[in-house]
């Protein structure tokens, strides 16, 4: 039986983070945690750039996926929110389940979550150096070699990491609303416009829903949700974080979930029922362009060109910090060197784990340079399909996690619904991620060999922390009582 912490937190280490060097207290409110969360899934980049594969694969049933995935996402986080009262630490997913499952697996769920995250924000430097090649070619004709672009980013990340919490989530803040604007800006242009032959509501007929393809297609539209459950990593550094955190979680799930199914379906709109298909498959990562281009004008594709590089760069600063925080939870627990765990005494940012991160973004960028690596479909496809196994497969085990502790817990003062809604995310979670891997093809147009590594990496990962935490149990039991522990030492 895995143990379960139920006595008070350890004292910290000599060495860890003490009350003169920890995060920075109410940095950060409701609407700078929504901004962060959201800005990691970024909005504009998975509708301009991925939106289309959906259409293509998954038919114009498309927009109701979104809605499927967001339906879900908000289920798990009905649980995932009740235990925020519980679990005071901002260790994420790592806090979660070492408070319901022990230490064993809150480590092995730690790692998986660092490695994950990693995935997700290393990949994506190869959609930003794309991205930012196409917008300096069609706006300035300038042809600039990708590494470059992509290690230029790895700096612009780290400086504003390394500014703190509060500097990020204005930052953020500002580009979030500039690229939602100009998807809604898009939307609105379809809509004046009529579409291609009048306004219909074909996606959501059931014919249209319960599509095979739309089935197939989840795993894209989950992904789209990737780093919104971020949310309790920001909890020490939040204001009044039993009420912001859990409302920037339902902010982020509620907006995206009816933002991302309403832009795909006008996006259906322009080009019909009948022709929105064929149009994704022959425009792909273009359709969106050619399409605000067409319905707003050429002066707002050449925004959209500029704005869908501020979202890449949005989402890796979220991913970044999310990052960051994980390593720094793990120092103070006594798990990593001590030195990541100490923050900046200024900024009071993570400095030291995010001077790591950016050393290590910096070395894959390098090294998939030297060997010659396409930006789009090694760096940024392969490398970011295992973070997103990983990620739900986390919410998955934290689902699990909650119901073991209100089992264990009646008296937590959790709402009747709750069990059974954590009981059916759990479930539909675990569902998603045998469907990701049914359908992998979708995200990765790879070969079986290929695909068989990519689904392997998340379960290797977690089995690896677990075989170290077993291995810290039995030679460095102090650290080992330690995980999962730390709560109010970063005053």
């Amino acid at each position: 039986m895995p143990e379960t912490r139920t006595t008070p937190p350890t004292p910290p280490a000599p060495g860890t983070t003490g009350p003169r060097d920890g995060l920075k207290r109410n940095g950060i409110g409701t609407g700078g945690i929504a901004f962060l969360v959201i800005s990691a899934a970024a909005p504009l980049t998975v509708m301009a750039g991925v939106a289309p594969v959906a259409l293509a694969s998954g038919g114009i049933g498309a927009p109701a996926g979104y809605l499927l995935a967001g339906i879900v996402l908000a289920v798990f986080a009905v649980g995932f929110m009740a235990m925020t009262r519980h679990a005071k630490a901002a260790g994420g997913f790592y806090t979660y389940i070492a408070l319901s499952m022990g230490r064993t697996a809150g480590l092995a769920s730690a790692v998986l979550a660092i490695v994950s995250y990693n995935c997700l924000q290393i990949g994506v430097y190869g959609l930003f150096a794309v991205q930012t090649q196409a917008m300096l070619h069609v706006l300035f004709g300038l042809d600039v070699p990708w590494p470059a672009v992509a290690l230029a980013a790895v700096a612009a990340v780290w400086f504003l990491g390394y500014r703190g919490i509060d500097v990020g989530a204005k930052v953020l803040g500002v580009l979030l609303v500039a690229e939602t604007a100009i998807l809604a800006l898009m939307g609105a242009g379809i809509l004046a416009g009529g579409g291609a032959g009048g306004i219909t509501a074909g996606s959501f007929a059931p014919d249209a829903v319960f599509n095979p393809g739309v089935l197939a297609i989840l795993g894209i539209c989950f992904a789209a949700f990737m780093g919104f459950e971020s949310t309790v990593l920001y909890r020490r550094e939040a204001r009044d974080p039993d009420r912001s955190v859990p409302r920037a979680t339902f902010i982020a799930v509620g907006f995206m979930s009816v933002f991302y199914a309403f832009i795909v379906w006008t996006a259906v709109q322009a080009y019909g029922d009948a022709g929105a298909v064929a149009a994704a498959g022959d425009l792909g990562e273009g359709m969106f362009f050619a399409t605000i281009a067409e319905y707003v004008g050429p002066w707002a594709e050449a925004a959209m060109y500029v704005l869908i590089v501020t979202s890449v760069y949005a989402s890796q600063l979220a991913f970044h910090n999310a990052i960051n925080r994980y390593v720094y939870m793990l120092a103070q627990d006594g798990v990593l060197p001590a030195f990541l765990g100490r923050t900046h005494p200024k900024y009071k940012s993570p400095h030291r784990a995010g001077q790591l991160q950016t050393l290590h973004a910096g070395a894959v960028i390098a090294i998939c340079a030297a060997a010659g690596a396409d930006p789009h479909q090694q760096l940024l496809i392969w490398v970011d399909t295992p973070g997103i196994f990983g990620i739900v497969g986390l919410q998955g085990i934290v689902a699990v996690a909650a119901l073991r502790y209100f089992r264990r817990h009646p008296g937590a003062g959790v709402h009747p619904l709750v069990r059974p809604l954590t009981m059916a995310a759990a479930v539909l979670l675990f569902a998603v991620v045998v469907l990701i891997a049914l359908n992998i093809e979708l995200l990765t147009f790879a070969g079986p060999f290929t695909n068989t590594i990519i689904i392997a990496v998340a379960p290797l990962v977690f089995l690896g922390g677990l075989l170290a935490a077993r291995w810290l149990k039995r030679r460095r039991p102090a650290t080992y009582s330690r995980i999962g522990s730390f709560e109010t030492h970063d005053a």
